[in-house]
């Protein structure tokens, strides 16, 4: 049955902590890659100044 009634709207307190978590996670997977990539450039340019 449909909710009756003037109230909150269901689950959306559920939702907004769902999506906050996900944009953290989703914030340190790009943050994560993004130093990965930085520590490799720095790696091939010391390989480089060596050779």
């Amino acid at each position: 049955m449909p909710k009756k009634g003037k109230g909150k709207a269901k689950n959306t307190l559920n939702k907004a902590k769902h999506t906050k978590l996900m944009n953290r996670k989703i914030n340190k997977v790009k943050l994560e890659k993004q130093l990965h990539k930085q520590r490799l450039k720095e790696i091939i340019k010391k390989a480089k100044e060596q050779n």
